[in-house]
């Protein structure tokens, strides 16, 4: 990550310029502009274009950071009537949590990265940036499917990270290999559920950039490597696929069980959910209020 880079915080029609490295996270905590305890704001990625983000609940709240499929422009990415997951998420958990939405990747207020340059290595580096910028040296991180790989490479790469739920994804035995493959046979014609997010077509080759990246990724390594409190979590009915290529989530997280729980992992089904029940608040907060309460003694 470039550590030294400067972070620009946009305040109404204010831009000011932040110092790198010590001073960095106290400036971005003290220039952001505040109302009714959230922050509003943008920051630079590591190659100096902005990412928008927004931070939610008490000053003195615990860090939470929650990662795709939630995003901080959500009404304005999926339209008004789904405003309503991203106010349930917040609802339940803005009273403890401070809580960190981000437009990524390239996506809602967000216009990175290009396709050609979201690598693994970027998107660790952007996200990492955004934590930065909304003054998180240590945080929680809850995210699902691409998200929940955001944070193995957050939990793994780096020691921000002090408690994982790494949802809808298997820490072991994932299918990047499928993921590659299906992505691959959808350049000409991405479907139209991936168009919603999309600016045009063309970006859909970000995902052939991300996972070709992730075809050596050392999960046996990354899965023991990480020693925060960490969960993988998955609704017993989830399933997915890309291209009709069936991705198994379920059950290769069922395989994967015993050696993970012997590295250290909670692993947990969450009885009769299905996939979409990633956005439903109601079933997924107090999952994850549970584990963190736990965690955080």
């Amino acid at each position: 990550m470039a550590t030294d880079a400067p972070i620009v915080l946009q305040t109404g029609s204010r831009t000011v310029s932040c110092p790198p490295i010590m001073n960095r996270r106290h400036f971005v905590q003290t220039s952001a502009t505040v109302a009714a305890g959230t922050v509003l704001s943008s920051c630079l990625s590591a190659e100096q274009h902005p990412i928008h983000f927004e931070v939610h609940g008490p000053e003195g709240g615990v860090p939470l950071f929650l990662g795709f499929p939630l995003m901080a422009s959500y009404a304005e990415i999926f339209g008004q009537e789904r405003a309503a997951v991203k106010d349930g998420f917040l609802s339940r958990l803005a009273d403890r949590y401070r809580v960190l939405l981000v437009d990524y990747p390239n996506v809602g207020r967000t216009m990175v990265p290009a396709p050609a340059e979201m690598t693994p290595d970027r998107v660790y580096s952007d996200l990492l940036s955004v934590a930065d910028a909304a003054g998180f040296d240590r945080f929680s991180y809850c995210g699902h499917l691409w998200g929940a790989i955001n944070g193995l490479m957050l939990a793994s790469r780096s020691d921000r990270v002090s408690a994982l739920i790494c949802g809808t994804w298997p820490p072991l035995g994932a299918p990047y290999a499928d993921m590659l493959r299906g992505g691959e046979m959808q350049l000409a014609e991405p479907p139209p559920h991936a168009m919603v997010i999309l600016r045009n077509p063309e970006q859909y080759a970000q995902w052939r950039t991300f996972y070709s990246g992730m075809q050596d990724w050392p999960e046996a390594d990354v899965a023991a490597a990480i020693t925060c409190p960490r969960i993988a979590l998955i609704g017993s009915e989830a399933e997915s696929s890309v291209a009709g290529i069936p991705l198994r989530l379920v059950e290769r997280l069922r395989e994967a069980r015993p050696t993970l729980e012997a590295m250290g992992w909670t692993v947990r089904e969450i009885p009769g959910a299905e996939t979409a029940a990633i956005l439903d608040p109601a079933v997924m907060v107090p999952e994850m209020r549970a584990f963190l309460a736990g965690v955080e003694g």
